[in-house]
């Protein structure tokens, strides 16, 4: 397996990302009565998956297998026991990563 750290902010943020071949565009959201989201949306904008909360530990994206994707995307924070990214913490005590090479 492969990690890698997608680089976030703090911010509400929009982005292309190259992943196993394939441009994604990655959506964060801060959502005052949820928390930090985000969209999975495909190169030319349409939704993949739309309001993936970021949860510390969990494979964000296993009820979406069927969609044969080929990585997981994963939330983890360097304070012991948070279960999810604070709105000023993201990207710097909070990170989302991606895992490929998936067996």
């Amino acid at each position: 397996m492969q990690y890698r750290e997608i680089p976030l902010s703090a911010d509400n943020q929009q982005f292309s990302i190259a992943i196993n071949g394939t441009t994604y565009t990655i959506r964060a959201l801060w959502r005052d009565d949820a928390g930090w989201v985000i969209d999975l949306l495909d190169s030319g904008g349409t939704a993949i998956i739309n309001g993936i909360p970021l949860v510390t530990g969990a494979d964000l994206l296993s009820q979406y297998k069927y969609l044969g994707l080929g990585f997981v995307l994963m939330v983890i924070c360097d304070v012991a026991g948070q279960s999810y990214p604070t709105k000023t913490d993201l990207g710097t005590y909070s990170h989302l990563y991606v895992i490929t090479e998936l067996s």
